[in-house]
């Protein structure tokens, strides 16, 4: 009979109880089996939803760049659904989560709102800030279902080796502790609400003092400097009540921390108070013993250590089977079992997924919009950090002639950095946003040339001043550890001779996930900007070269005169080519107009890139050959169309507008409509061969009776077959 009451009204599905009265219960009801799955995450490539199921798995998680394709809010939801209906089908229906690393930005969503990585939020000092970004990734993050970021990563980097410097706020323990407020942005005010997800503190902890900054590597640091140091941004984020806790794949004084009970129960659980789950890293068991692959032994070290959730990415079964294992022959207790299980099931109360087991998808909408770019393009803008001056900063917007190179200087990719939509990034367009480019061609006056070669060829003494955009290319942990001298590149370096060759003033930009030797250059530059991993948004690049936003970056992290100096750290008495805190300001501040974004809402007057459409008929995608050309709508033929969404005309219609085109064969033309493909004409542009499909000319025609905003739709009409590539539009 008591059975049967139980599955008539069990506590555990009752909303109005309080938390630890339905875990309680919960955990009560449930067999050794069902409490093994649950602290058993796998990957989801390597799993169903009947094999979850089956095993009673507890999460799921997506690595880097591993999720499905294509990379929408949509799909993303739907993937989650599906697990979850497994996961509900249970007797008991736990809900399971869902674990990515949404480590700056939705970086996992296409056209998400990408922000700057963490050393360049952490050259902000604006930790209120970093709060709000916590909020808007959260928001972008929930419409996909995923309900668990791996993020922030509160490390304090101590040698520029590490690949994974930038994912540090900076070298000292003040920046990270300050910067926990984005375990506030991501969890909001309760996790039981529609816009919050649980966040991670990672890496418990000292994988930023590992010796030469050898990823996974040994902490070699007396426990007094480890406390000093290491731990007082974990201390905050367990302040902030971060819901979980990743361990470091790195070792303290040659002892993995996998399996560091002293760190992970006594000081973490323990002395730290930290009531929510710890996890591995992507098979960190795996590092236990420091070999490939996992024993018994390994299995009961890591549970009885403390860890509460295993990454078993495709191994899960075994997992499984050897920790049932140990508890049944008495080495690992089952007061340890249900420990692991009240933390993680305690988070999937507060986090409503017993009420609210399936992707809310209301959010999607808000994925890359005008009010989330806003907050980055700030961000980036509070991130740059002038480091020399000699008075060209900042540039005027008036008409002249400006000269930019550089690889970094017109790639999403590369400005983005690794943890991308893939894990090491990728080069090129991966994402909508705007480029530094872009951000300097919205900047100046009508009337400027800005010309552009990616590796400085073709520049002369006519032009006002050179900008260089270079620095490193994408990569991510592990592979982004670096054993060379630091310097800069052998083409960035080049790009740079060029550049003072032609006699003009040359302003650098870096796009680096650490400081660079530089100090051989530095006597050529005019000015120099440490520029970060700035996001999709290289437009608040371009507001602080042009002064439209007065600098206020600071140092995170020391900028040594060479490799011989690491580690340099503040205090540590190396004199640095820049020391912690340096960055120089000016005044002189110039409003400017929103940049365009990219199917979220465009001004018309700024540039409309063919190719971040909302919607087309017919046309395809074809990469140019030109330098700076991106990405052109191509192969259009007349009844093909491409439109885009919420485009603004103002309230007094642009007299003209451009089109950048290519055509090879035959003529036609472009109706600019209004609304729909048989809307208002509002322009009119005849094409006639321009004399090859990569021979690029602007075509102007006159606009009229456009105000307001519109779905802008390119009508395209003519004779027949292939006759027009589009590169962008603008109205003037």
């Amino acid at each position: 009979m008591h059975g049967t009451a139980w599955a008539a009204d069990p506590p555990y599905k009752d909303p109005s109880q309080p938390v630890e009265v339905r875990v309680t219960d919960l955990l009560g009801r449930m067999s050794l089996d069902e409490k093994i799955g649950q602290m058993t995450q796998a990957e989801r490539k390597f799993i169903s939803g009947a094999g979850l199921r089956d095993l009673r798995i507890g999460s799921v998680m997506a690595g880097g760049g591993e999720g499905p394709s294509p990379q929408s809010p949509q799909v993303w939801a739907d993937l989650y659904d599906g697990f979850q209906g497994a996961a509900l089908s249970t007797p008991l229906g736990i809900p399971m989560m869902f674990g990515i690393d949404a480590v700056h930005g939705a970086n996992h969503i296409r056209n998400a709102t990408i922000f700057p990585h963490n050393v360049g939020l952490g050259a902000t000092r604006d930790p209120a800030l970093v709060e709000r970004i916590g909020r808007v990734t959260a928001t972008e993050v929930v419409s996909t279902g995923v309900d668990w970021t791996y993020s922030p990563c509160v490390c304090v980097a101590r040698d520029d080796h590490w690949g994974r410097v930038y994912e540090s706020f900076g070298e000292t323990p003040e920046n990270p502790n300050a910067m926990t407020s984005l375990i506030t942005g991501l969890q909001g005010a309760s996790l039981n609400s529609p816009t919050s997800i649980m966040a991670t503190a990672k890496h418990f902890v000292g994988d930023g003092g590992t010796v030469g900054g050898d990823d996974q590597g040994n902490t070699a640091v007396a426990e007094a400097e480890l406390r000093a140091i290491h731990l007082p941004p974990f201390r905050e984020a367990v302040q902030r009540n971060v819901a979980s806790v990743m361990v470091s794949y790195s070792s303290w004084n040659g002892a993995k921390l996998h399996g560091n009970r002293y760190l992970l129960t006594d000081v973490l659980k323990g002395e730290l108070g930290f009531g929510g789950i710890v996890t591995t890293d992507w098979d960190g068991i795996e590092r236990v013993d420091g070999e490939y692959g996992f024993t018994p032994e390994d299995v009961r070290t890591a549970v009885n250590a403390g860890i509460d959730s295993f990454m078993i990415t495709e191994q899960y079964a075994t997992f499984i089977g050897l920790l049932r294992a140990e508890v049944q022959a008495g080495r690992v207790p089952m007061s340890r079992i249900d420990d692991a299980n009240r933390r993680i099931l305690r988070k999937k109360f507060e986090l409503g997924l017993f009420e609210r087991p399936y992707a809310d998808r209301s959010t999607a909408s808000t994925v890359g919009s005008r009010e989330h770019r806003a907050v980055a393009r700030e961000a980036v803008q509070k991130s740059q950090v002038v480091l020399k001056n000699s008075g060209i900063l900042p540039l005027p917007q008036s008409p002249g002639k400006l000269f930019v190179a550089g690889k970094s200087a017109d790639n999403i990719g590369f400005q983005s950095g690794g943890w991308t939509m893939k894990w090491q990034g990728a080069d090129g367009p991966i994402t909508s946003g705007t480029t530094v480019l872009q951000g300097i061609r919205n900047t100046v006056a009508s009337g400027t040339t800005v010309a552009y070669d990616k590796d400085g060829n073709g520049i002369d003494g006519s032009y006002r001043a050179a900008i260089a955009v270079i620095g490193e290319k994408p990569y991510a942990e592990y592979e982004g550890d670096r054993e060379d001298d630091l310097r800069l590149d052998a083409e960035d370096r080049a790009v740079l001779a060029r550049l003072k060759a032609s006699g003009v003033p040359v302003v650098t930009v870096v796009l680096s996930g650490r400081p660079l030797d530089v100090t051989a250059e530095l006597p050529d530059l005019s000015a120099l900007v440490a520029g970060w991993l700035p996001g999709t948004e290289g437009q608040g690049v371009a507001d602080v070269l042009f002064g439209a936003a007065r600098p206020t970056g600071k140092l995170p992290v020391s900028w040594a005169r060479d490799v011989s100096q690491q580690p340099i750290n503040a205090g540590d008495g190396k004199t640095a080519l820049f020391p912690y805190g340096h960055g120089l300001t000016y005044d002189q501040v110039i409003p400017l107009p929103e940049p365009p974004l990219p199917g979220n809402g465009w001004n018309a007057r700024d540039t409309i890139r063919a190719e971040s459409y909302t919607g087309e008929s017919g046309t395809q995608l074809e990469d140019c050959g030109d330098a700076g050309c991106g990405r052109a709508v191509a192969y259009i033929s007349p009844g093909d169309h491409v439109y885009f969404d919420n485009v603004d005309f103002g309230g007094t219609s642009p007299g003209s507008v451009t089109a950048r085109i290519a055509s090879g064969a035959s003529s036609g033309s472009i109706e600019y409509r209004l609304d729909s493909v048989t809307g208002p004409v509002v322009a009119t542009a005849p094409v006639t061969p321009t004399g090859g499909w990569e021979t690029w000319t602007d075509r102007t025609v006159p606009v009229t009776g456009a105000t307001g905003k519109h779905r802008l739709y390119l009508v395209f009409t003519g004779p027949g077959g292939d006759f027009l590539n589009v590169n962008w539009v603008r109205f003037q």
